[in-house]
């Protein structure tokens, strides 16, 4: 798709939606294993969130580094460099055979320490051990998914992904279901089960995108692959900064979680319920930063700059209407929402406050996606690091410490997250309106 040509806000429509769709049925999938791991035990629960964390730094690893991958490919489709385009597309998988095998490595080196670190203890530890153990070893497919659907992404293809993420929720229950009651010959898994259905279902997601980049015309005539170490070089200046966001956003809820633990179990269950829901809240976000990076990116390859500061302005228009609703919607319905996963009233008690400071900070987290992408799109992703490091990691260990120490309730942890997500959005606004003077807008 040119999206160098054409009405902007149908650009933006037409990719945002099937992307939102598809990453609200993602959120559903992992809703479904907070669901099932809620039927074994609160304990079960419990160990599901306290994995979260490091599951996310998987996926934080190989998307910010896709990421990266979407950017440079959609600039040299703007700009018309087919024969570039393909030697990214060789490197890319190159780079994406490596990235997993690292992962796999430092995660099932990591991971049991970083588990202790969070407070898990005897069975506690090896329930949440079984989970995450099952899911770095599937490490490669989640690479796969990502580095493939980020080449579909540059040539705006976002259905593919839809189509996938639609699918795998719905073999998700099955898996789940069967693999935690058993049946068939197959003796009850538990938790391990809950990891082994995501594992299968992204390989077979991986193998699926793949086979639909074949039918796109960027592995049409594809020319001989000459390595270019200053291809690879590209990757890691464009995908660090993203990797070290989602990075550094896995390792805050890390914290977040280390700091909450001793409030107990059943807040740690909350928090884990409560950013599922707070997830699907920030599906259209999602979806808006898939299509800004698309658009940005090939009109930044074309010099079309005016369509660039049009993209995001538009961008930031839809979101603040998508704001007012998802706000409504979590006032309103907090209690119930938490109610579907569990019946435990403490931990119900302990997540609504959290969902209403994430519905005030809705807007807030649209307005650095949106503005991330942006970044990414003109190839200046540095900030994102430095943003992240204060945001995720040294001012949330610097408010928390405090009020650890004066041992302040709950509310006080959840007000400051919803305070570190504004203060970042107003700095990123900051930083973009610099960058888009430089570029004469």
């Amino acid at each position: 798709m040119d999206l160098t040509k054409g009405l902007i806000i149908g650009h933006i429509k037409t990719l945002a939606i099937p992307s939102s769709i598809g990453y609200f049925f993602h959120t559903m999938f992992n809703v479904t294993d907070t669901f099932f791991a809620g039927e074994i035990s609160t304990q079960a629960l419990a160990s599901l969130s306290l994995s979260f964390s490091i599951f996310f730094i998987v996926i934080a690893l190989s998307g910010g580094m896709s990421q990266g991958v979407s950017a440079l490919v959609g600039n040299a489709l703007g700009q018309e460099d087919t024969k570039g385009t393909k030697q990214l597309i060789y490197h890319a998988y190159i780079f994406a055979f490596f990235l997993a095998i690292f992962i796999t490595l430092i995660a099932l080196a990591s991971a049991p320490f970083l588990l202790k670190v969070l407070g898990a203890q005897e069975a506690y530890f090896e329930e949440a051990y079984s989970y995450i153990s099952v899911v770095i070893l599937g490490a490669c497919f989640f690479v796969g998914v990502m580095f493939t659907n980020a080449l579909l992404n540059a040539i705006g293809d976002t259905k593919s992904f839809r189509n996938f993420l639609v699918c795998g929720f719905v073999l998700n229950i099955v898996l789940d279901y069967w693999f935690i009651k058993g049946g068939f010959g197959l003796a009850p898994m538990g938790v391990s089960g809950i990891a082994l259905a995501t594992i299968i279902i992204e390989a077979f997601g991986m193998f699926y995108l793949f086979y639909r980049l074949f039918q796109t015309h960027l592995l049409e005539d594809m020319p001989k692959f000459v390595f270019d170490i200053n291809i690879i070089y590209s990757f890691l200046k464009q995908g660090l900064p993203a990797t070290t966001n989602m990075v550094l956003m896995a390792l805050g809820m890390f914290i977040i979680t280390y700091y909450i633990a001793p409030f107990g179990k059943d807040v740690v269950a909350a928090y884990g319920v409560a950013i599922r829901i707070e997830q699907i809240a920030l599906l259209p976000s999602i979806g808006l930063n898939v299509a800004v990076l698309a658009i940005v990116s090939q009109n930044n390859g074309a010099k079309k700059y005016e369509r660039v500061k049009e993209c995001v302005m538009s961008a930031q228009k839809i979101g603040f209407y998508i704001w007012v609703i998802g706000l409504v919607f979590l006032f309103a319905f907090s209690k119930e929402l938490l109610g579907i996963f569990t019946n435990e009233q403490e931990v119900i008690k302990a997540g609504i406050p959290y969902l209403y400071v994430g519905a005030l900070s809705l807007y807030a987290y649209m307005l650095v996606f949106i503005n991330i992408a942006l970044l990414q799109g003109i190839k200046q992703p540095a900030l994102l690091i430095y943003l992240s490091l204060f945001r995720q990691l040294i001012i949330p260990v610097l408010v928390f410490s405090i009020l650890s120490y004066f041992q302040m309730p709950l509310l006080f942890y959840w007000i400051s997250i919803g305070a570190f997500i504004w203060l970042s959005a107003w700095f990123i606004l900051w930083y973009r309106d610099k960058k888009l003077a430089a570029l004469g807008l």
